[in-house]
């Protein structure tokens, strides 16, 4: 399904990289979602770990885009260099406008860690992946907004994904 195609009203769970395809200008349509869920037309859920890797990921997109790092290995060179982190700000900023967005950010509670076990087994996702799904069951969401194709291994979710991605 086309994240444009999500009804009014829908219960869905939002995925790191739609924030990122935001923040990073890559996607109108993930910033138009997101719009949707923060007028209250969309029930929008994620989970503080999700938030956690979009901080990260917007911290390597920043230090990379002001050429303070050059791929590869960014998330590695900036550990060996804290004072290139101190000069980044602007990952926080965008990663701190999350929480007035009208989505409801839930803990990562440490049963569905154990269920996520169950989906890995299932479904073959990547660990940080199979506790969306958890969560997701958890929280008695099916649809999941992301860019992520890898959860079109998932049955019982239905994948919902922005059709207009600049990467540049």
């Amino acid at each position: 399904m086309k994240l444009t195609e999500i009804e009014t009203g829908s219960k869905v769970f939002v995925d790191s990289n739609i924030f990122i395809y935001h923040f990073t200008g890559a996607s109108d349509e993930c910033s138009n979602f997101l719009e949707r869920c923060e007028r209250g037309k969309l029930h929008a859920t994620t989970t503080v770990s999700v938030v956690r890797e979009v901080l990260h990921c917007l911290m390597i997109v920043e230090a990379t885009r002001n050429d303070l790092v050059q791929p590869p290995d960014v998330a590695d060179k900036l550990r060996k260099s804290p004072q290139t982190v101190k000069f980044l700000n602007e990952y926080f900023i965008n990663t701190e406008k999350i929480q007035y967005m009208n989505i409801a950010i839930k803990p990562v509670l440490f049963d569905t860690i154990i269920n996520s076990h169950v989906v890995r087994l299932s479904s073959g996702l990547m660990i940080n992946d199979s506790i969306i799904v958890a969560g997701m069951k958890q929280e008695r969401i099916n649809l999941l907004a992301t860019g992520n194709r890898s959860f079109e291994q998932v049955n019982e979710i239905q994948i919902c994904t922005p059709q207009d991605i600049k990467l540049s």
